[in-house]
């Protein structure tokens, strides 16, 4: 079965349902079909056992449970901080402080790259967009350059660690590079790229910065749940702790979820509401049909043809994972990357730069990652747009300088 791309049906039934999903995750959609990301993924997945290139118990088995287990601890504590309030008065406190233009395009920058290196990046994005959209509407300030500033912000600052995006979870998984040395090898790159993100916008929006073109909508208030802000910053803090310490992760993380569930006066399936469970599916799916591929298609001569291209060198494997990560996303990208990454010389300092080029790579296009849509959606339905264009002017400067700078910096640090 690993000779021939097409010796047999079995593997063209598998490139087919690889393409096919792999087609419609980077689409989000199927002709004639209503279906989702998660729903395409889940549908792959089925058609991978159903036409015998994976059994059942091999589906289950190629499923990488810990990064799920993260993604699902980190969402839970994310929704107990959203849900006592924790956004809202923290970025009150702090744009609260930013009446000048620079200032509070610094401090957006800022907060939404340090909250997406201990949370979630498309989470953070969820929360701080309606906050951000305010502040604008407060001091009469045109909110296009702040959007972007909070996107490619989240982006830089979520290479930071393990914990700061999907891709990274699973990089983190596969690997086996712990939390310390991650953010060891990686933190100085998003330390480096928030001024670029900084000065980019800044010098290519010095033109009418302070004109509102559209008002935002005021975000709503919640009252601040002040019990639950206290224990969810301090698991959180000891969630990173641990981390720090050697504990896996996924435990982690579960851990921090288990004990804020168990306070009182808040209903878990509140908490559990705020699970982006379709995600977590999607996940899963990819897992089984990347896993099917490796087992039917991608086998020793395969291997050996693409190693024949050096795909560990930085000058191949920073180009291709960018190009893939705008091709399908990043989150399919690092899937499809494994099987060869684990036959290189040096994985690990592969899958730094997996994890550095697929984050960064992000900020590429508007579609180029999830964080970025999260703002567009979120500010079209304020009344404020965020066309294609709009958001190339900025975001292609600053994926090649972030690039660069992180390439620079992992090719020395190896």
């Amino acid at each position: 079965m690993h000779g021939d791309l097409f010796g047999s049906w079995q593997s063209a039934a598998t490139v087919v349902i690889f393409a096919l999903t792999y087609a419609g995750v980077a689409l989000g959609r199927l002709p004639f079909f209503r279906l989702d990301r998660a729903g395409i993924a889940f549908v792959g997945a089925v058609l991978m056992v159903a036409s015998g290139a994976l059994t059942l118990r091999q589906a289950v088995a190629a499923i990488d449970f810990d990064t799920i287990a993260l993604l699902l601890g980190m969402m839970i504590l994310a929704a107990a901080l959203r849900r006592a309030g924790f956004f809202e008065r923290i970025t009150g406190a702090v744009l609260s402080r930013a009446s000048g233009t620079d200032a509070l395009l610094a401090l957006t920058v800022a907060m939404a790259g340090l909250l997406s290196a201990v949370l979630v990046n498309d989470t953070v994005c969820v929360v701080l967009t309606p906050l951000v959209l305010e502040a604008c509407r407060a001091g009469r300030k045109q909110p296009l350059p702040y959007l972007v500033a909070l996107a490619t912000a989240s982006n830089v600052g979520s290479v930071a660690t393990i914990t700061g995006n999907p891709q990274n979870m699973i990089i983190g998984s596969l690997s086996g590079i712990g939390y310390t040395a991650f953010a060891g090898a990686l933190v100085p790159v998003a330390l480096l790229g928030l001024p670029i993100v900084f000065l980019v916008i800044r010098l290519l929006h010095r033109a009418g910065f302070e004109a509102l073109t559209a008002p935002a909508a005021s975000a709503a208030r919640r009252r601040p749940h002040g019990g639950l802000i206290g224990k969810s910053v301090v698991l959180l803090v000891l969630f990173v702790i641990a981390c720090l310490g050697g504990m896996r992760p996924a435990e982690a993380a579960l851990v921090a979820a288990a004990l804020i569930m168990l306070t009182p006066g808040v209903k878990s399936q509140r908490l559990l509401a705020g699970v982006d469970w379709s995600l977590l599916l999607m996940f899963a799916g990819l897992f089984v049909v990347v896993a099917a591929l490796q087992r039917e298609v991608i086998g020793a001569a395969v291997i050996g043809r693409v190693a024949a291209l050096h795909p560990g060198r930085p000058a191949v494997l920073v180009p291709l994972t960018v190009i893939l990560s705008n091709l399908v996303s990043n989150v399919p990208a690092v899937l499809v990357l494994r099987p060869f990454i684990a036959h290189l010389a040096d994985p690990r300092q592969a899958w730094l730069i997996v994890a550095m080029a697929s984050t960064l790579a992000g900020n590429l296009t508007l579609p180029g990652s999830v964080a970025n849509l999260i703002v567009a959606e979120r500010a079209r339905a304020a009344g404020v747009r965020i066309g294609f264009g709009d958001y190339l002017k900025f975001g292609l400067p600053i994926t090649v300088l972030t690039i660069a700078l992180g390439t620079a910096w992992l090719v020395g640090l190896g």
